[in-house]
């Protein structure tokens, strides 16, 4: 795998916005909750795609390695088939999105892989030259959504994704930019567009969703680049100590998510085994 340039340049623009690599929501992979029962208890939930739509969220971006398939492969992780036929339904299979730093860029050749993951998961895949976290990857992602025949604007996205220099960055690069916007264009004042009485009731009736909305898929289906990871996990940990979030940063997203329930016929392993060892021995 080549050298991602646009993530290694990220703790420069890290220096200057700490909270660029923060994400609005936390979810956790399945093999988390199967391991380690104690993280049941604390944080089993998973996105509630249904409740994004009902927010006003039109349209999602998905990593694919590690988020919906296992690395190098192109198939769906058969235990999220449920969570991605819920997804497909909230959304249209046609404003939902993968964006890979595999499939779909240069280094697919023909785009052999895109038409694979798109055939296997039932959704389109971005074809991209630059990796994300990149903004011309970024414009690439905007060019598809506002060419769909019902245009998905920025703050009706979420991105869905397993790394922070890479997903999360990408998220809230393009939050960032279309609040600028938004902020620009609040400053130029058109007769033309004023809002008559029916769009303000129009406006008070529909939910402002506010996005891109970044989520993280803390979770892995295959353990890869470990190492790398739990320096993400720590410098997340890190920039939230550090820093407040401005007012109005992320929407409330407890409405967002929703428990997973334990398998019956799933058995502890590994720490949770253990523990259970060990409170059985003091019995």
């Amino acid at each position: 795998m080549p050298l991602n340039i646009p993530a290694l340049l990220v703790p420069i623009q890290l220096s200057l916005f700490p909270r660029i690599i923060i994400p609005a929501l936390v979810v956790h992979g399945m093999p988390t909750y199967l391991v380690i029962h104690f993280v049941i208890l604390t944080a089993s939930r998973t996105v509630d795609f249904h409740a994004l739509r009902r927010a006003g969220y039109r349209g999602a971006v998905f990593d694919k390695d590690n988020c919906l398939t296992l690395p190098h492969k192109d198939t769906l992780v058969p235990e999220l088939q449920e969570s991605w036929k819920s997804c497909k339904e909230a959304f249209g299979e046609g404003n939902v999105l993968i964006v890979s730093n595999s499939a779909g860029t240069h280094l697919d050749a023909g785009g052999i892989q895109a038409e694979s993951v798109s055939h296997h998961l039932g959704v389109p895949v971005l074809s991209h030259k630059a990796m994300k976290p990149a903004y011309s990857c970024i414009a690439a992602i905007r060019d598809y959504f506002s060419s769909l025949s019902a245009p998905i604007q920025d703050n009706e996205l979420i991105v869905v994704g397993d790394r922070v220099f890479t997903d999360l960055v990408l998220a809230n690069r393009m939050r960032m930019q279309s609040q600028r916007r938004r902020t620009k264009s609040s400053f130029l004042p058109s007769t033309r567009d004023a809002p008559t009485d029916s769009t303000e009731e129009k406006k008070e009736a529909d939910p402002t969703p506010q996005g891109p909305l970044s989520i993280w898929t803390k979770g892995v289906w295959e353990r890869e680049s470990m190492l790398m990871r739990s320096m993400e996990y720590g410098l997340i940990s890190v920039m939230e100590g550090l820093t407040a979030p401005p007012k109005g940063e992320f929407v409330n997203v407890g409405a967002f998510v929703k428990p997973i329930p334990l398998r019956k016929d799933a058995k502890p392993t590994g720490l949770t085994a253990f523990f259970r060892f060990m409170y059985k021995r003091e019995i």
